[in-house]
This record gives C-alpha cells, structure tokens and sequence, in this order.
C-alpha cells in the first residue's frame, strides 16, 4: 500500500490526476494540526497547496538542480511575487534594460513602493561592479536576454552579488534547464516563464521559480498563499504534459536556431544577428562556458534598414507565424518595438540595442530545411 493520496492502490497512474477540488476534508485535528505544522505534505485549500501542482513543481525542481520550486499563474506573476518577497522600502533593485517588458511596468509599481532600481545595458553588464550600492539587495537578469539574447556571465554576478550579500535571480526563460542551470552557478533563484518552453504548446499560462533552499521556498510559498497567485490543476496537467516531450523540444529547437542564424548571417538583406551560437557573437564565449546542448531557440536579426521592411518581411512568411510569445513548437518571428516592448515609452525600446527594423524568432521543431525556405523567399520578396 503505497502512501501517496493520489494512488491510494498502489498501480500509479502515468498521468497525474487533475485534482480540482477547493478544499479538503479533514480526517481528524491531528491530522490538521500535522497539515499545518508542515510534518505531513497534507491539503487544505487550494490557495495553499494543491496535489497536481505539487507534482509539477517537484519536476521542474528536479530539472533545475534546485531544492524545491512554486509554481505560480504566469511568469510576470512569478518576478513580481520574487520581489515583494525579498525587497523593502529603501532597498535597491539592479537590473538590467534587457528584460521582458512587463518589468518595466512592475518597476513602476515597486518604485511607488520606495524600491530604488538602477538599469543597465546587458551589453556593459561588467559595469555592474560600479554600480552596486550599500543598499543592493538584488540583482536581477535574463541570460540569454529577450530580445537581443546577450549572454550574461552568471558566475560573475554572483562575485558582485556577494559583495552586498545580494540575492542574484536569473530568468532562465530563453535558455531553459535543458540548457542552463544558473543555480548551479550561483544563482539563488531560477524564475521561468512555463507558459514558454516548458509547457511549449501554446495552451497554458504558468510561472515557475526554483528554489536552492528549503527557507527560499516557505517564503515564496508565503507570498503566493497570500497573494493568491496559485495555478489551477488544469494548467498544471499540460505543464506536466509538455515536461514529458521538453528535452527533445528544446534539442531540435535549438539545432534549428543555429541553422538559421548561420543562414541569416551570410545574407545580403541581414544587417545584424543575435545568437550566442554564432562564434562572431559577443556572447558566444560566455554561453560556451555556461551553455550546454546548443545555445537556445532564440535569435534575433535586424531585416534590411526600415521597419518597413522588416514588416514586409514578417508578411511574406508562409510557414513561420507572426505571433508574440515563444519556446513553442511552431516557429514565431515578432518585432519587438511593436509587441513585447509595448509596455514600454517608445524612446527606451530602443536605447539598448533593439531597432525599429529588430525581428525576435523563436525556432520551433519543424524540419530545418521548411524553415530556411521560408526566410528565404521572404527576404527575397523585400
């Protein structure tokens, strides 16, 4: 007889059921007093716990290395629930320009609260050195970064963190546990947007952040119980679904990447090409060292010399999808100044490197040679 409440006969299922109820029927107090006290891994109500999601946060746990891992709504809800549980009035937040968007918004937000935050550009992210202040309690980075997918040296940020006894949380979105495991090289926490690679099918929305401390854990766990940023069981049965088929996603992704960089890189109507795996990148040494299998499914390249162009360019394609979002299993190509840098005033989408001319694509897993076809007649239909 087995102890686990969802396979009380012992043949497990090789799904996980999706357990939808709210709340939970208490056998005895004793048994309540155990839940709460945290002896035995018991439900109460959903906000607090619920047994499909647990399974999911113990997988990416494992993916990650990290020690455990909670599971929120959506990837914004995940940052956003980082910082309100590790920073406070008078604090400082270092971050960086090349992040998605929506921080910007939730910038402003912790801003009304008294968080001040420093920005820099990826580009000069050694910089970070000069900038740290007395008050520095976290830094904050993609690495690769959306969109231009700079490469930032994680080890690096953790010798400046230490300086300051700063937290450093990466956003391991664009590289995934596949290809990089920032705990490993010294991140204290692992924040994911699963709506992206890790669900990869385009029909959830969930948020992740692996933890490497139990401690880590009961305080996020704190906040997302009283803030109310729960997944529901549904979301979190098709999170587990695409965990089962994730590595080959991401393999055949990222091979498909490096060809079309490659591809892109040697053509007349590319100005500019973004993709670690390039050895002309500026970031290819830093992502050899820290990258394993490949470097990604993302790039980004800058299409002729007007954003005219380059929306010529996304309305020629045939089989690739003008669609925002990424880590999917159709390949999907953005301009980033006109979807997922909206949340920010036009002059800042472009005072880091993104032009009006930029396109993101995010590689899916269709064969190569479909995908290469289709840029080229695009680009050559400009």
């Amino acid at each position: 007889m087995t102890n686990d409440p969802l396979t009380p006969y012992g043949n497990k299922p090789m799904v996980t059921p999706i357990v939808s109820a709210v709340n939970y029927q208490y056998t005895s107090f004793e048994v309540l007093r155990q839940i709460t006290d945290g002896e035995i891994d018991g439900y109460t109500y959903h906000r607090d716990d619920n047994p499909t999601v647990r399974t999911v946060e113990r997988r990416i746990a494992s993916l990650e290395g990290a020690e455990d891992c909670v599971i929120s709504t959506t990837g914004m809800a995940a940052a956003t629930m980082t910082f309100l549980s590790y920073l406070k009035q008078g604090d400082n937040l270092l971050t960086f320009h090349d992040v998605y968007g929506a921080n910007y918004k939730v910038s402003l937000i912790l801003e009304k609260f008294g968080v001040d935050i420093t920005w820099l550009d990826a580009n000069n992210y050694k910089e970070v050195e000069n900038n740290i202040k007395e008050n520095t309690r976290m830094i904050f980075c993609e690495t690769p970064s959306n969109p231009l997918i700079k490469v930032l040296d994680i080890e690096y940020l953790r010798k400046q963190a230490d300086r300051n006894n700063a937290m450093l949380v990466v956003d391991n979105t664009f590289a995934t546990p596949y290809h990089q495991k920032p705990l490993f090289l010294g991140a204290d926490l692992v924040v994911h947007s699963a709506t992206k690679g890790l669900g990869g099918h385009n029909d959830l929305m969930a948020g992740a952040i692996a933890c490497s401390t139990k401690e880590q854990y009961d305080k996020l766990w704190f906040t997302r119980q009283a803030i109310g940023t729960t997944l529901d069981a549904f979301s979190a049965s098709l999170l587990e679904r695409g965990l089962k088929t994730f590595e080959i996603r991401a393999q055949k992704m990222s091979e498909n990447a490096l060809n079309i960089a490659r591809f892109l890189n040697k053509h007349p109507k590319i100005s500019r090409v973004y993709y670690p795996g390039l050895e002309t990148d500026p970031g290819h040494e830093t992502a050899r060292k820290q990258m394993t299998e490949g470097f990604g499914g993302m790039l980004a390249f800058d299409v002729g010399d007007t954003q005219d162009q380059a929306k010529k360019f996304v309305e020629n394609l045939k089989q690739i999808i003008h669609a925002v979002s990424l880590g999917c299993t159709e390949s999907l190509v953005c301009l980033p100044v006109l979807t997922t840098m909206l949340y920010m005033p036009l002059e800042r989408r472009t005072s880091f490197g993104v032009r009006l001319n930029t396109v993101r694509m995010s590689a899916g897993i269709e064969n190569s040679d479909i995908l290469l076809n289709d840029l080229e007649q695009a680009l050559k239909n400009i």
